[in-house]
């Protein structure tokens, strides 16, 4: 697990660098994985908080900065009026495409320095259902 969030820090650092070379600011690692969790389709401020494991208040603050800067809108939700939709905004749509064009150059990258079929493995396994997360409650401590 160690070495996955390694590997996701790399890219989240390398997504970044590749942003800021491109003329745009500064996007936190907590707001980047706003963007990506909108990019999987998570819509909610709560499912949002829950998913970065941070209070809703939080999520909030980072939420209105975001709007602020022109990443996303804020809408209320049809369905429950305490809640919020996420969504990109219209004015978002160049730095999303310059993030996919940096992610696909990434992955050319890592493709090359480990070649194409171990990465489309790696691909393979991480795109797998892992299952229900098993009860660990019985593993022994020592």
């Amino acid at each position: 697990m160690m070495d996955l969030l390694r590997s996701f820090y790399w890219f989240d650092e390398a997504l970044q660098s590749g942003l800021k070379s491109h003329g745009w600011p500064d996007v936190s690692r907590g707001q980047s994985l706003v963007l990506v969790n909108i990019m999987l389709g998570v819509r909610r401020a709560s499912q949002l908080a829950r998913n970065l494991g941070i209070s809703r208040q939080a999520m909030s603050k980072t939420l209105v900065e975001m709007e602020e800067r022109g990443l996303i809108v804020l809408k209320p939700d049809p369905m429950d009026r305490r809640a919020q939709i996420v969504a990109f905004s219209p004015e978002s749509e160049t730095l999303r495409d310059d993030a996919q064009a940096i992610l696909r150059e990434l992955e050319g990258h890592i493709g090359r320095r480990f070649g194409k079929q171990r990465i489309a493995r790696m691909r393979e396994i991480l795109r797998e259902d892992w299952g229900a997360i098993p009860d660990l409650s019985s593993v022994n401590r020592d």
